[in-house]
């Protein structure tokens, strides 16, 4: 275990240098330390696989939602809020069997499910909850990007290991994400 977190490390740094590296400034711009590209190929989008699908025959048919969907990302609850879009990310997202994360060619993370709170089944990896039962009053929707569900099963062993195996995307994910102003802290 102890190679596997300098390998990850190296894995983040080059990613993250071939993204810095991949735009260019604007001769009139100061330079800053990261660079967005407009690009399509350089932002953060999710894809839905179905069982019967494998990650590389889901397409662009599938995408769920993109950094432009995102309003924020709240690093410390893990709740990610998206905007008002056409029809409900929950009603879009029930016929997949996992979501994968991109940012731009690289995949970051594969969520093993997507689990409302009516969900009684145990996940050991990451998960996209829908909570619609703690703001019933307000009538909003509330996702979050769990290492688990239900909670309670954190500090067991393999739900340890799948956090230690995302750590590296995990960090590329919130670097990107306050890059682009909608990660909160």
């Amino acid at each position: 275990m102890k190679h596997d977190k300098p390998l990850a490390w190296m894995m983040a740094i080059a990613i993250a240098s071939t993204m810095t590296t991949a735009c260019s400034l604007d001769g009139n711009e100061p330079e800053k330390p990261f660079v967005t590209c407009p690009a399509h190929d350089a932002s953060l989008y999710a894809c839905g696989i179905s069982e019967s699908e494998t990650r590389s025959t889901s397409d662009e048919q599938n995408v769920l939602f993109t950094d432009n969907d995102i309003e924020w990302f709240n690093v410390n609850t893990r709740e990610i809020k998206f905007r008002d879009m056409d029809e409900p990310l929950y009603k879009r997202m029930q016929p997949f069997h996992e979501i994968e994360f991109y940012l731009g060619d690289n995949d970051l993370f594969v969520v093993s499910s997507f689990v409302g709170d009516w969900d009684s089944r145990i996940y050991t990896d990451l998960v996209l909850h829908y909570d619609e039962i703690s703001d019933t009053n307000q009538g909003q929707s509330h996702y979050y990007l769990r290492d688990c569900y239900p909670p309670q099963f954190i500090d067991t062993d393999e739900v340890k290991a799948n956090i230690q195996k995302n750590t590296a995307q995990w960090e590329l994910f919130t670097y990107y994400l306050e890059s682009i102003g909608k990660l909160r802290k």
